[in-house]
C-alpha cells in the first residue's frame, strides 16, 4: 500500500512542476478527493449510500471537487485544482489528468432514466480547464481535450479535440505526442490551419535580417574612403 501510494504521488510530480517533494502534493485537494472516493466507491459497492453520499459531501465541501460515489476510477488520476464534477457511471482509466473546472457529465438528467450516461475516458487521457465532456462516449487513450471545449461525441485514439462543439485539430493521430503534455494543448503542433503558415513566415523573416546584415556589413567593408577636403590658400 505504501508503495502504492509512493508511486502515485511520484506519477503527480512528474506531471507538476510545482511541487518541490511528496509531502507537498499530499496538502493537493485533488489528491484527497480521490482518496476519499476510494472509500465512498467501496461503500457504494457494498450498497450502504448513504455513507458513500454522506463521505461524497464532506470531500466536496473539503475540495470543492464531486465525485460521485458509484464512478468508476483507476490508478493515478491527477485532478490539478478544484470544481470538477465527475458524474455516477463516469469510468476513468490510468494516468488520467484533469484540470479545474472540468465536469464528465450526462446529457438530458431530466428524463429520469439511469444507465450509462456519463463518459468513458481511456488510459492517458488530458482534459483541459473548463472541458466538458457529457454523455456515454468514450475519449479514446491519450486523446487530449483542449481547454473550455465541449465534447458530446466519441473521440479518436489521440486525437486533440477544440472548440464549442468540438472539433479534432489538424494533427495526425500517428504524431501524437509520446511524452506528457500539459493543460491538453500542444505547443508545438499545429492546432489550426494557419499555424503551420505563421512558423514558415518567422523563419523567412529570420533568414531575410540575416541577409540585410551581411549585405550591410559587406557594403560598408569595400566602401572607399573619402578623400580629406583641400585647404585653400589665399593669394
Amino acid at each position: 500500500m505504501f508503495n502504492e501510494l509512493t508511486d502515485y504521488l511520484d506519477s503527480i510530480v512528474a506531471r507538476d512542476p510545482a511541487p518541490r517533494s511528496r509531502w507537498e502534493v499530499l496538502l493537493y485537494p485533488g489528491v484527497l478527493a480521490v482518496g476519499m472516493h476510494r472509500i465512498a466507491h467501496w461503500l457504494f459497492e457494498a450498497r450502504l449510500y448513504f455513507l458513500a453520499r454522506f463521505i461524497n459531501h464532506w470531500s466536496r465541501a473539503m475540495t470543492a471537487i464531486d465525485i460521485h460515489p458509484g464512478a468508476k476510477i483507476g490508478r493515478h488520476l491527477f485532478i490539478d485544482h478544484g470544481f470538477t464534477v465527475i458524474g455516477e457511471t463516469a469510468e476513468i482509466g490510468n494516468n488520467v489528468t484533469i484540470y479545474q473546472c472540468v465536469t464528465l457529465g450526462g446529457t438530458n438528467p431530466a428524463n429520469g432514466v439511469g444507465g450509462k450516461r456519463h463518459p468513458t475516458l481511456l488510459d492517458n487521457v488530458i482534459v483541459g480547464s473548463g472541458a466538458q465532456i457529457l454523455g456515454p462516449i468514450t475519449v479514446g487513450p491519450r486523446a487530449r481535450i483542449g481547454a473550455n471545449a465541449v465534447v458530446t461525441d466519441d473521440v479518436p485514439e489521440g486525437a486533440t479535440m477544440i472548440g464549442l462543439k468540438a472539433r479534432s485539430t489538424l494533427v495526425a493521430v500517428e504524431t501524437w505526442a509520446k511524452e506528457f503534455m500539459p493543460y491538453g494543448t500542444p505547443c508545438k503542433e499545429p492546432c489550426e490551419p494557419g499555424g503551420k503558415r505563421f512558423e514558415d513566415l518567422e523563419l523567412e523573416l529570420t533568414a531575410l535580417k540575416a541577409q540585410v546584415e551581411l549585405l550591410l556589413a559587406d557594403r560598408s567593408a569595400t566602401k572607399p574612403e573619402s578623400p580629406a577636403p583641400r585647404k585653400r590658400t589665399r593669394v
